[in-house]
Formats: C-alpha cells, sequence, structure tokens
C-alpha cells in the first residue's frame, strides 16, 4: 500500500509540475525561424519601472529598440559631453534578457543637438569639419556598444517621397556624400554590426528609386549595406497591401535585407498623407479626426485586426528577405500617436491595448502559426 501511495503521489506531483511550467506559446515562439519581433522601448520600460510593459517585452518579444535614447539629441545635451546613462541601462535591459538589441539612430536631422552643424557664431561649419563631428559621434557612440549592439540605423529619413534629397544642414554641407561616410564610420567603428538606412514612406516610387539608387552607390564604394528600414507607420486604408508587397520586393532586388522597424497602424479616420513620423507636422484638434475617446468600435476593430492580419502574413509570405518586424511602442497608451497631429487625439495602433492585454491579432497569429508547426 505505501508504494502504490508513493507512487502515486510521485505521478501527482510530476503532474502538477509539468502543468506549473507549461506557459501559453508567446509571439516570439510562433514567429521562430521567420523573422525577429521587436519593439521600441521608453526609458521607463528599459530602466524596469514600466513593470506591465516589461512583462510583455520579456514574453512576447525578442529584439529591442531604443525609442529615444540613443539618439544624438539625448546623448549630446551639452556640448563636448556624452551622457550615457540612459542608452547604458537600455542595452543592459538587452542584455540581461537576452535580446537583440538595435541601435537608433546614430545621423537624423531631428533631435539633433542644436550645435552640431555651426560654429559658435551659429554659421555652418567647414564640410571638414562636420566630416570629423560625425566620424567622432559615430565612433563613440558604435564603439561604445561594440559586440553588443547586433545593428545600427545609421541614417534616418534622408529622402523626400519625391526622391529628393530632404534639405538638412547634413545635406546642405555635404551633399550626398554625407550618407557613405556615415556608412563608412559605422562600419569601421564596428565591422561586425549590420548597417540599415531608415526612413518612412518607402513605398513612394520616386523615394523608392532614390534608396535603391543609394543601395547601389555605397555598394560600389564598397561600403556595406546590410537592410532597409520601413518604417511602417500605416493606416485603414493607406499603403494597400500590393504596394508593401512590391516595395519589400524592389529591396530584396537591390541585394539587401528588408527591416519593419517602426511598425504601427492607426484605426482612425486619415486627417491627411499618413506615413510619416515629423512631430512638427502638426495640426488642430478637430473632433472629425478623434472619434474613439471612449474606445473603438468593435466593427472598427475587428476591420483593424483583419488588416494587421494581412500585413503579418505580407511578411511571413518574404520572411527570406525579412530581418527583423518590431512595433514602434509596446501597448496603445505607450505610442506617439497619441496627441498627434492633433493634441489631444487617441490612438489604437499597436499590438497590446491600454490595459496591456494582447488584440486578436495577436492570438489570431500564435494559433495560426502554432496549428502549421505544431
Amino acid at each position: 500500500m505505501k508504494i502504490v501511495l508513493l507512487l502515486f503521489t510521485a505521478f501527482t506531483l510530476q503532474a502538477y509540475s509539468n502543468n506549473a511550467v507549461k506557459k501559453d506559446p508567446a509571439l516570439k515562439d510562433a514567429l521562430k525561424g521567420k523573422f525577429l519581433i521587436g519593439v521600441a522601448l521608453n526609458t521607463h520600460q528599459s530602466s524596469g519601472r514600466d513593470t506591465a510593459a516589461v512583462r510583455i517585452v520579456k514574453e512576447h518579444f525578442n529584439a529591442i529598440v531604443a525609442e529615444n535614447c540613443m539618439k544624438s539629441g539625448e546623448l549630446l545635451k551639452e556640448k563636448g559631453r556624452y551622457d550615457f546613462t540612459d542608452a547604458d541601462a537600455f542595452v543592459k535591459f538587452g542584455t540581461d534578457n537576452n535580446l537583440t538589441i538595435t541601435g537608433h539612430c546614430l545621423i537624423w536631422h531631428s533631435q539633433l543637438p542644436a550645435w552640431f552643424c555651426v560654429d559658435d557664431n551659429g554659421e555652418n561649419v567647414s564640410s571638414e569639419e562636420l566630416k570629423k563631428r560625425m566620424k567622432e559621434h559615430i565612433s563613440t557612440v558604435v564603439g561604445r556598444y561594440k559586440g553588443v549592439v547586433k545593428g545600427w540605423d545609421v541614417v534616418n529619413e534622408a529622402i523626400m517621397e519625391d526622391g529628393s534629397y530632404r534639405k538638412s544642414k547634413f545635406y546642405e554641407i555635404l551633399g550626398e556624400e554625407f550618407i557613405p561616410l556615415a556608412f563608412q564610420y559605422a562600419q569601421e567603428a564596428d565591422p561586425e554590426a549590420e548597417l540599415y538606412y531608415n526612413d518612412y514612406n518607402e513605398w513612394y516610387p520616386e523615394k523608392r528609386k532614390t534608396v535603391i539608387r543609394l543601395i547601389k552607390t555605397l555598394k560600389e564604394m564598397g561600403i556595406r549595406i546590410d537592410g532597409i528600414g520601413l518604417q511602417a507607420h500605416v493606416g485603414m486604408t493607406n499603403p494597400t497591401i500590393d504596394i508593401y508587397r512590391e516595395t519589400i520586393s524592389d529591396y530584396a532586388k537591390a541585394g539587401v535585407k528588408v527591416l519593419v522597424t517602426e511598425f504601427d497602424m492607426s484605426p482612425l479616420p486619415e486627417p491627411r498623407r499618413m506615413g510619416g513620423a515629423n512631430l512638427a507636422d502638426r495640426e488642430a484638434y478637430r473632433k472629425e479626426i478623434d472619434p474613439f475617446t471612449e474606445g473603438v468600435p468593435q466593427e472598427v476593430m475587428l476591420a483593424w485586426n483583419n488588416r494587421m492580419m494581412d500585413f503579418f502574413h505580407l511578411f511571413l509570405e518574404n520572411s527570406d528577405h525579412m530581418l527583423r518586424v518590431t512595433m514602434w511602442g509596446v501597448s496603445d497608451g505607450d505610442s506617439w500617436k497619441n496627441n498627434f497631429p492633433a493634441r489631444g487625439r487617441t490612438d489604437y495602433p499597436l499590438l497590446f491595448d491600454r490595459d496591456h492585454q494582447p488584440k486578436d491579432v495577436v492570438t489570431r497569429l500564435i494559433t495560426e502559426l502554432s496549428d502549421k508547426n505544431p
């Protein structure tokens, strides 16, 4: 009798133990072998203070990018003095949790220290001086995280929708040369890191042509470019899935991988052309562009989940060319789309809602992919 009781007890404990450790499939598990699933973190999250967001990141994501703390304006708040406090905490969060880390971003016209491209009199510095400052900045930042940060958004948002170059200070002083220089400096600082060009509205035909010319130019110069980051701030109608499919295909044919780097999708009415992430593009508040202050109607949410599934199906269809898909924020309450383009606007563009609960698309993706790969 004792033996029977002992065996029964051991069996019960083993069954309990198995059930205790069994976990529901996570998004990163469902997408394993397809591409990395990433998320942008703010400093409350990378420091561990936002515990609800941290729980989601650890459970569902395997890659992270810093929302702001690695931008030059955050690192160089005072001329000549770097402050890596938040950036170091972000990188430590990634290494502690075995997450693939992307650095964002090295050269960008926005969130740039006011002094970076001018002298003490406010006049543009010489081309040689700007090259020196760019190299010093890129070498310092990339060198600090050499071997730890997997890849860098080297240049951000330098090309306009009509295919012309943005008339930034970098372009004004150095012309088109500033992009190859930035990639060269980054490659020298960490030869093993992946190097990306990142932009929004990449599906515009003329913009796409210029980006492809840039890829060709860099390759001809012997400068490495590993991927093109598609920011993918999309709406409910624009761009179409077919246009996005064509965009991914064209960049893959140009010999680079594709990354969806700042993915979010607003269910709200589009007040104007969507896709950009320029926080200066603001307009007056109008109730008609902010209709869901109390929550999204069921039929709108259904349409949102269906379109989000369509995008993920597109990414899965192109998984051979896709390195990573990164959501620009953990949950709806974190999104930069709140208060944009009009202050007071409430948006719902991410995979997890304001209560940090997964939306239907998350469950549907996990179920669909788990059924295919039991």
